[in-house]
Formats: C-alpha cells, sequence, structure tokens
C-alpha cells in the first residue's frame, strides 16, 4: 500500500491541504484549491507555472519553491487542470514582468495551457 486515500471525492483537496500546511514556510495554496505557489514572490521576475493532473505528487507541486516554479496547478487524478486555475495562478503570481507556462507534451495539459495563454493575454499587462 503507498497512501491512504479517505474519499475518491476529496484526495485532491485532501492532498493539497496536507502538502501546504507541510511546507508552509515556502508555500500558500490558492483560492479554491485551484493551485499552490511560493509564498514570497519575486517582483520583476518572469513566473514560471506548470501543473498537470494529480495522481503523481509531488510532480508539480513539489516543484514550486526558492530558484523553481512560482505556481502549480494540479488537476484531478489523471485529469489536465483547467484554463481557470490556471488563469487564477497568473493573476496571483505575475509580478509585472509576464508568466511562462512549462507544459508537458500530454495533449490535454497543451489544450487547456493554451487555452490559458490566450485567456491571460488580457490580464498581463
Amino acid at each position: 500500500m503507498k497512501k491512504f486515500i479517505n474519499s475518491v471525492d476529496t484526495v485532491l483537496t485532501e492532498t493539497l491541504d496536507g502538502f501546504a500546511a507541510a511546507h508552509s514556510d515556502i508555500l500558500v495554496l490558492g483560492e479554491g484549491h485551484k493551485f499552490i505557489r511560493r509564498k514570497e514572490l519575486k517582483q520583476g521576475k518572469v513566473a514560471l507555472i506548470s501543473g498537470g493532473g494529480s495522481g503523481h505528487e509531488p510532480l508539480h507541486g513539489g516543484l514550486v519553491g526558492h530558484g523553481m516554479l512560482d505556481a502549480a496547478c494540479p488537476g484531478q487524478v489523471f485529469t489536465s487542470p483547467t484554463p481557470d486555475q490556471m488563469l487564477a495562478a497568473v493573476e496571483a503570481v505575475d509580478t509585472g514582468a509576464g508568466c511562462l507556462f512549462i507544459v508537458k507534451n500530454y495533449e490535454g495539459d497543451v489544450m487547456n495551457f493554451d487555452m490559458a495563454a490566450e485567456m491571460a493575454d488580457g490580464v498581463l499587462q
């Protein structure tokens, strides 16, 4: 057995709550469990955002921190995060220099990150 799961309906939110609590010195959980971000952002730095389906933790969230990602968007188990999640992460971590999405070669991620980039085009200055 690798992990305990209380309920498949709450596995993502419970995992994110635990991860954010365990690393509260460097991480903050985004509103509505949409993303995890660095606690302290560097002004004028291009923000780095990635994400993907949950089930491979700590793959995406584990790369958020000093000198690494500024935010990670977790999708449901083996499901891409939604463009709305990514847009919320952009709004939370953009410090004025823009954002760079780091996307793996999974078609769902490519499609949703592409939609998020189009949506963010009107948000970023």
